[in-house]
């Protein structure tokens, strides 16, 4: 009986195939409108597929894992190691896209575009408190049918506390959520079977209609931003897993690898969920805790858009003429950690916290239109980056969650 192959490495074939048809398409007249028109909605029907699961995944794992943790002393212990590990490795990615950037642009390799072309609208930011505020949900079907996951994990975290709060009156509603959870989890491990094909047709459409624009001149920032994702994944996440999880780093990116190609062609964090979950579970992650971090970690995490902000920012600033102080820079690194919280769950996320940095600077808005056009393609990288942080954060409080019972014992 022949082995089948496993998930990862179908999504690796899918994604080196989806390449070679993008090229070939390329270079056919109406291959890029092919692609279009008839590869991308099977990979949009993925995605929809993965979004429409999304939410009840999200609800029904992290009340299952609220309700396996039996505490909520233990809720609130992970919920603050997580948030500073994100903190903390958001203000290390701003660092590294800052040095990136300063490294090409200080070698003349960043491209001077004209900001005269430039146009852009930056989207309203109501500010930090209004984020606060709006996270907590008035509607909880509205919370669902919007696909709101800040408030769906709120009203989670509610449910899950309440209903350990019931005790023995509540016990049919824990076994309400476990059964609709392993309903779920069926669900999802089909979805999750036609990865594949989302991949393929996703990869093809992109380098068949973006491939002009990566050979263009903006090819070097590209490549700078995708400099950092990688200096970031393997310097910080692969060896705080190492360090803490103590998961080396080859078995760490070979487990994580499924969630990241998906991530990486998909542009979506949340609806990479149900991949990353899998691949946090594989890797040793405990599964009520990655219930709690991965949700989590799919809204507040901001590393690679961090990167991609810094990167950015540098290099429109060359092109208006500005050269950034040291100064300059501390402002970057603690203006977009801090809008890496107050733009959680923010459609548009990473485009208003470019805007609320440059406006720090003093540069205006409408520059970041020299960029905006290949926005995807950057997307693609800071999302993969995300999802890696996510998995690798799940694993590190995992494991610190198990030594701090190991030490009560």
């Amino acid at each position: 009986m022949k082995k089948k192959l496993s998930l990862p490495a179908q999504i690796a074939i899918a994604l080196l195939l989806g390449i070679v048809v993008g090229l070939i398409c390329l270079f056919i007249e109406g291959g890029p409108d092919f692609t279009t028109n008839w590869l991308k909605p099977f990979g949009d029907i993925f995605v929809n597929l993965l979004k429409f699961i999304v939410v009840p995944v999200v609800l029904f794992s992290m009340i299952d894992g609220i309700l396996s943790m039996d505490n909520m002393k233990k809720v609130g212990s992970v919920g603050v190691k997580t948030v500073c590990f994100f903190l903390i490795t958001t203000a290390i990615a701003c660092v590294i896209g800052l040095v990136c950037a300063n490294v090409f642009d200080g070698m003349g390799l960043f491209p001077h575009l004209s900001v005269e072309a430039a146009e852009y609208e930056a989207k309203e930011f109501g500010g930090v408190m209004a984020t606060v505020v709006a996270i907590f949900p008035t509607n909880m079907w509205q919370s669902f049918s919007a696909a709101n996951m800040l408030q769906v994990i709120v009203i989670a975290l509610f449910f899950g506390g309440a209903i350990m709060a019931a005790g023995e009156k509540g016990k049919l509603c824990r076994d309400i959520v476990t059964s609709f959870y392993s309903v779920i989890e069926r669900l999802m491990m089909f979805v999750i079977s036609l990865a594949p094909i989302g991949v393929f047709t996703y990869m093809a459409w992109v380098v068949a209609t973006q491939g002009p624009e990566i050979l263009g001149s903006l090819a070097l920032v590209l490549l700078c931003a995708y400099i950092g994702y990688v200096i970031h994944a393997l310097v910080v996440y692969s060896a705080a897993a190492s360090a803490i999880a103590k998961v080396n780093p080859a078995k760490f990116f070979k487990g994580a690898f499924a969630a990241m190609m998906f991530a990486f062609t998909s542009t979506s964090s949340a609806a990479t969920l149900p991949v990353s979950k899998e691949c946090a579970h594989e890797l040793g992650a405990d599964d009520e805790v990655a219930a709690f971090v991965l949700p989590l970690g799919s809204t507040i995490n901001m590393d690679g858009t961090a990167i991609y902000q810094c990167v950015a920012t540098v290099f429109i600033a060359s092109c208006a003429n500005m050269q950034l102080t040291i100064g300059q820079m501390v402002i970057v690194v603690l203006t977009a950690t801090l809008a890496s919280i107050g733009t959680a769950g923010v459609s548009g996320a990473g485009m208003i916290m470019l805007a609320m940095v440059l406006e720090t600077l003093g540069i205006p808005v409408a520059y970041i239109g020299l960029i905006v056009a290949v926005d995807r393609l950057f997307d693609m990288g800071r999302t993969c980056l995300n999802v890696t942080g996510d998995i690798s954060c799940s694993l590190c409080v995992s494991h610190m969650e198990a030594k701090k019972l190991q030490g009560k014992r």
